[in-house]
């Protein structure tokens, strides 16, 4: 050690801390030997507290303001000195500083999930994550029970311990408040409370309580949330029968403005899901009768030619009756769509159920 530590060492000293880290909890004042000389200022500022150790014993704990360390302001320590010289020569002690901030940046989650008995849905695996807020409230204890002598004590150094204690009592905080899995989010901060509280009395032997406990989401498995997605979309459906049958007046508009191969199908396929309907209802005990149905209308797309002139459109039923009142014969044009041109009707095939009733002409006499 040089002349200078040693001269530094016999001046009255300014014990103070500045902390630039916003992650210690507490720090030990670096001393020459540990002597601290009569009459030495000690400044302790807003939110911080000075902790005396002198051989191993907690003597005094300075709250904010500056000290001047004289032996009416040392009570405790004089009293384990017992100087009998007036308390003038050096001593040596260790001077804690102790942050009594908040400290605000300790994060926790659940690694596996927490089994929970919920009314509505059995038993359901939970998984929540959210933040925290901590705060010294007892020095003494602190440095008893966690710091020993540790000459900087971090917040990562307690970070896991009070991790595992939020962990361990989340799981009986959830059960007891008996809230459904669907009214856990408007009660996540009721629970958050009551944990800090209960936290905060586990953690008064160590000198710390939990000032603020932050839940910031509760989830279940993919496959839960999958299921309630789906149980979600047939509440807003509402009447499924009444979403059915607007989903198929849908289906058969767009078939119409499309009147291809799709369109077919998909008539063919909703005439298939009224049929199986009706015959559900028919088979069911009590069920009113279907209304009776018109037939369809016959098609009417046959033209006639008769002296010159066209006439029509005629359906198979408006011909046959022609035929059989002798206006319409074999030698009789006709035309429908599809056709390249006029035929005679006896020579159109499709038209021979018309002539069946009908005699063939008389041959010549």
């Amino acid at each position: 050690m040089g002349l200078w530590d040693k001269l530094k060492g016999e001046l009255v000293d300014i014990i103070e801390w500045t902390d630039d880290s916003r992650d210690t909890i507490v720090w030990r004042f670096p001393r020459y030997e540990n002597e601290i000389k009569m009459g030495a200022q000690l400044v302790v500022r807003e939110s911080q507290t000075a902790v005396f150790v002198n051989e191993g014993q907690i003597a005094d704990v300075f709250t904010p303001g500056t000290h001047t360390l004289e032996t009416q302001n040392l009570p405790i320590l004089s009293t384990l000195k017992g100087w009998k010289y007036g308390f003038e020569s050096p001593w040596k002690a260790e001077v804690y500083f102790v942050n009594t901030r908040q400290f605000t940046d300790f994060k926790w989650g659940t690694q596996n999930p927490i089994i929970v008995r919920d009314p509505e849905f059995g038993a359901v695996r939970l998984r929540a994550f959210g933040a925290f807020a901590m705060r010294v409230v007892d020095p003494a204890r602190l440095l008893r029970e966690l710091v020993g002598t540790d000459s900087q004590f971090r917040t990562e150094e307690v970070q896991e311990y009070l991790r595992q204690l939020v962990v361990g009592h989340l799981g009986g905080a959830l059960g007891r408040a008996n809230v459904p899995l669907l009214d856990l989010a408007a009660q996540q901060l009721t629970i958050g409370n009551t944990l800090a509280s209960v936290l905060t009395d586990e953690l008064a032997p160590n000198g710390i309580a939990i000032t603020k406990f932050i839940i910031e989401n509760v989830s279940v498995p993919p496959e839960v949330e999958a299921a309630l997605d789906k149980r979600t979309s047939i509440g807003v459906v509402g009447n499924l029968d009444a979403y059915t049958k607007f989903q198929t007046a849908n289906a058969i508009e767009d078939a119409a403005n499309n009147p291809g191969e799709g369109g077919a199908a998909i008539g063919l396929g909703l005439g298939m899901a009224a049929g199986q309907r009706a015959v559900q209802a028919m088979n069911t005990p009590g069920a009113p009768a279907a209304p009776a149905m018109p037939p369809p209308l016959p098609a009417a797309e046959w033209y006639v030619g008769v002296n010159g002139q066209q006439q029509g459109p005629f359906d198979l039923t408006g011909l046959a009756a022609q035929a059989q009142a002798g206006s319409l014969t074999r030698d009789t044009l006709v035309w429908k769509n599809g056709m390249a041109g006029w035929l005679a009707a006896g020579q159109v095939p499709e038209l021979g159920s018309v002539f069946a009733a009908v005699p063939p002409p008389l041959p010549p006499q």
